[in-house]
């Protein structure tokens, strides 16, 4: 497998000033949203509709309805609502966590070991893992956008991968977390993985694709990806730096639960990182999420459920090899 060792520079925030072209697109997606509950306008800040856009290549219908999706889910779905005591026992083994460092643009890393996998619960991995993206979110600096992807392949066996379960994580991370993926480093990639990769490609868009770098500790080339991207000191040394600290999950109870405090400050007006500019309404009718309707051209076509994996909490796909849930969180790199 050929791995590109070419990282842009970017730090997620190259044009921090709209052009007027685009400003009139967000304020263009502004008006078909229409007056939303204070609860909602607060996820529409000018950077958020911006990242939809990029997402939809600027399309102002399709951003607007990927919007309103994302709305609808999170009314109905409360990702900033997850606290740490709810899901813990996912958390047990380290198979995800957000590590103490940032990357040299100060971008937030999530940590990925799906051979650490140890549930079998969809519900509850896709549960953990957007708790896992809010925290990253509320710990990004004011100026960034985007956040890194460790992803640690040691202990990895073929079952730890399924095509079903990764392709439903594609959804939630490309549908409510748009352009949210600085880089996601496939660290030692067993060979296996090839034809896998080869099979979940299609399902994610092209440029969140380019994201993807394949680093291979035996590989000076691709090694410089690291350490162009990270104090080698502080990063693991199972991605070849020099801090040989474990993974402790009591002292990383200790860091989530000082997080969640943090989360009903951070989506506050006024004092979350990305101020919203929509004028809001507070009446009850409002509140109802099946108010918010996809059609951007102002038509009553409700918002389908989204919420395929709020079934069962334990779901057995026996074809699909779902004991690897894990792939899902750490392979199916969406457009985030």
């Amino acid at each position: 497998m050929s791995a590109d060792s070419k990282v842009s520079t970017s730090n997620g925030c190259d044009n921090p000033l709209m052009s007027e072209g685009q400003q009139e697109k967000i304020n263009e997606i502004r008006r078909l949203l229409g007056p939303l509950p204070e609860k909602l306008s607060i996820y529409c800040s000018d950077a958020m509709i911006s990242r939809y856009l990029r997402a939809r290549n600027w399309n102002v219908k399709k951003a607007t309805k990927m919007i309103k999706e994302t709305l609808r889910w999170r009314s109905e779905y409360k990702p900033e609502a997850i606290r740490w005591d709810e899901i813990a026992s996912e958390a047990e083994t380290g198979k995800i966590y957000r590590s103490n460092y940032a990357d040299k643009h100060g971008r937030t890393v999530l940590v990925m070991r799906p051979g650490c996998q140890n549930s079998k619960s969809v519900k509850g991995q896709i549960r953990y893992l957007v708790y896992c993206m809010e925290n990253a979110v509320i710990n990004l600096p004011r100026h960034q956008e985007e956040m890194d992807w460790l992803i640690d392949f040691k202990g990895c066996s073929l079952s730890n991968f399924s095509i079903k379960a990764t392709r439903e994580t594609a959804h939630v991370l490309q549908e409510h977390y748009p352009e949210r993926l600085g880089v996601a480093i496939l660290y030692n990639p067993p060979k296996f993985f090839e034809p896998f990769w080869t099979v979940v490609k299609p399902f994610l868009e092209p440029k969140t694709a380019d994201k993807v770098k394949f680093v291979y500790s035996d590989d000076p080339k691709t090694m410089k990806i690291m350490d162009n991207l990270f104090d080698m000191d502080q990063l693991e040394s199972t991605f070849g730096g020099k801090n040989k600290a474990d993974f402790d999950i009591n002292k990383y109870a200790e860091r989530m639960r000082e997080d969640d405090k943090k989360m009903p400050l951070f989506w506050v007006t006024g004092n979350a990182s990305e101020v919203p500019h929509q004028p809001s309404v507070t009446t009850a009718a409002s509140l109802d999420p099946a108010k918010l309707e996809l059609n951007s051209d102002g038509s009553n076509e409700k918002v389908e459920k989204i919420s395929s994996y709020e079934g069962d909490a334990e779901e057995n796909y026996p074809d699909d090899n779902l004991a690897a849930k894990t792939s899902r969180s750490s392979i199916a790199v969406a457009e985030v």
